[in-house]
């Protein structure tokens, strides 16, 4: 069975294909970097000699580019073999709203949260016909909350989150064996910081981490998976201040990450 992981070229998702294939999934692997894409699939394959590595470059922030993947990797991995998705690919925006990009904020919106909505429809209702398999999307400890001065990223989460917690409800109502899960990891030791323009102060736990905890509460079929104790607590704690005040100290804690 195939494995398939959006934004696996770094970060949380090339973990996550790590992971996967040593748990005995073939992969498909995509982002829009296809050097980084075929540096992994080789370095997979080199540890598990008898892994299929599919490549499957794509910018997944274009809506023809998600139905694109969606056929290319149903063709290529063959008729009901795709068993695990995982949709990673995200990005970030930082700073005031007043001054950020809009171009920069619609294209956050067209890969955080359209792609992950069009590619979860269209793959979750081949593993609901299949009677079997895994989905599990890739949110935030900040799609619990508000995020002043990250505010489009913090937004598309709170999507990410909402829409796989419906999902998970939908197909348990109605008996269905296929897991829906959503990985909500705090700080982690990534590159997505310095690419969205901010300091990361505190700390942050591995990708490997975050995509070994991700992938096993996934298969264990949990609604959510927040790695770590000190996040569990501050997703607590966050609606016990109630969304004015979390609001107000989330501000405080992105200004830091300007430096300032």
């Amino acid at each position: 069975m195939y494995a398939l992981v959006t934004g696996a070229s770094a970060g949380i998702g090339l973990e996550i294909a790590k992971y996967l294939a040593e748990k005995g999934y073939d992969l498909i692997i995509t982002a829009r970097r296809g050097s980084l894409l075929r540096k992994l699939r080789r370095q997979i394959r080199l540890r598990h000699p008898q892994r299929k590595v599919i490549v499957i470059t794509a910018d997944l922030s274009k809506r023809e580019e998600c139905m694109r993947l969606y056929r290319e990797a149903c063709r290529r991995a063959g008729d009901g073999n795709i068993d695990f998705v995982v949709n990673n690919a995200g990005m970030g925006v930082y700073g005031p709203f007043l001054v950020t990009d809009l171009e920069k904020e619609l294209t956050l919106i067209d890969l955080n949260v359209t792609s992950v909505h069009i590619l979860s429809k269209l793959f979750l209702r081949d593993l609901a016909r299949n009677g079997h398999g895994v989905l599990m999307n890739v949110g935030s400890c900040a799609g619990f909350t508000s995020g002043p001065t990250f505010s489009s990223y913090y937004a598309s989460k709170n999507y990410v989150v909402r829409l796989t917690e419906a999902i998970h409800e939908e197909l348990r109502r109605a008996g269905s064996p296929v897991k829906v899960s959503c990985l909500c990891p705090g700080p982690v030791a990534t590159a997505f910081n310095d690419n969205a323009g901010v300091k990361e102060s505190g700390k942050q736990i591995t990708a490997a981490q975050a995509a070994r905890i991700g992938v096993e509460g996934a298969l264990q079929g949990k609604m959510l998976v927040i790695p770590g104790r000190k996040m569990q607590a501050v997703v607590i704690g966050s609606h016990l201040l109630g969304e004015h005040l979390s609001t107000r100290i989330n501000y405080l804690v992105q200004r830091k990450k300007a430096g300032k």
